[in-house]
């Protein structure tokens, strides 16, 4: 019930969002339009958010006959986590990672990357599966798959906004005698928007982390494969030239968009360093 209250409250904070930025563009008819577009926004990212981010993602479905022990693994996580078969589908990326997706038990999917099943032996590898069916467990997919649907629709919205401003505000400014304010108005919206998009994302995923984690080592067994694991994708994320969108970033297991400053200080995942204290810490 927490989950289904927060996701609606994202749904809410994020539309009106949208709306301020059609009033950005087009006043009072733009506010309609991005009210629609983002009513039209929320009925896909409940409904097909899981289907948006694997694509977003570059992900590709896999059967049994291509990944037999991946297809295992999963499967026995799964069944000591009491959860149904999620689907398996394979992101051809070299950097290790993983993320779940999907509005419910039923309707699940488990995204590896390539290189994941090529860096992590055995025990690492089911401590990350472990923790993405912990995610599917605690219920967390729907809201951190519409926050990642709903970022990306915000963050190009904001770049229409930020060419509606530079190439048309001039001219309508002049028409209404407004000496630039609305072009500058504008332009500071489209910026602001997706750090806002960011920041929900930020507050979402970091906590849900933390207990992923607690819960994914309890599936597993042992808290130190998922431990291991860590240290070894943030130390191989670091070398990785792929990226994934940053609206999907916060679904994956680690973060794939490195660096330090302000992006770390903004970065949706918890410390690795500190999770694997945490997880180390543990009495399964």
């Amino acid at each position: 019930m927490g989950n289904l209250f927060k996701t609606a409250l994202l749904l809410g904070v994020l539309t009106s969002v949208l709306v301020l930025l059609g009033g950005a563009l087009g006043g009072q008819q733009g506010m309609l339009l991005g009210l629609i577009f983002a009513a039209v926004m929320n009925f896909g990212a409940y409904w097909f958010s899981d289907k948006i981010a694997l694509s977003m993602s570059g992900a590709q479905p896999i059967d049994e006959a291509q990944a037999p022990e991946l297809f295992r693994t999963i499967r026995n996580l799964a069944t000591r986590a009491g959860l149904p078969m999620p689907r398996v589908y394979v992101i051809p990326q070299d950097a290790p990672n993983a993320f779940a997706t999907g509005r419910n038990p039923e309707n699940a999917a488990v995204a590896v990357t390539e290189g994941i099943v090529r860096v992590l032996d055995h025990e690492e590898l089911e401590g990350v599966l472990a923790h993405e069916l912990a995610h599917i467990k605690n219920r967390d997919t729907l809201i951190m798959t519409v926050a990642a649907t709903l970022a990306g629709a915000i963050t190009y919205a904001a770049h229409m906004a930020q060419f509606a401003a530079i190439f048309g505000g001039h001219r309508r400014d002049d028409e209404e005698g407004n000496g630039g304010g609305g072009v500058f108005g504008t332009l500071a919206l489209a910026i602001l928007a997706p750090i806002a998009a960011s920041l929900i994302q930020l507050a979402i995923s970091r906590a849900r982390e933390y207990q992923a984690d607690a819960t994914g080592a309890r599936i597993a067994g042992k808290p130190w494969g998922l431990a291991k694991a860590l240290e070894k994708m943030e130390m191989a994320s670091g070398m990785a030239r792929a990226q994934p969108a940053p609206a999907t970033a916060h679904l994956y297991i680690v973060n794939p968009l490195t660096g330090g400053g302000l992006r770390a200080l903004f970065s949706t995942h918890p410390p690795i360093q500190e999770r694997v204290a945490r997880l180390r810490a543990m009495t399964v």
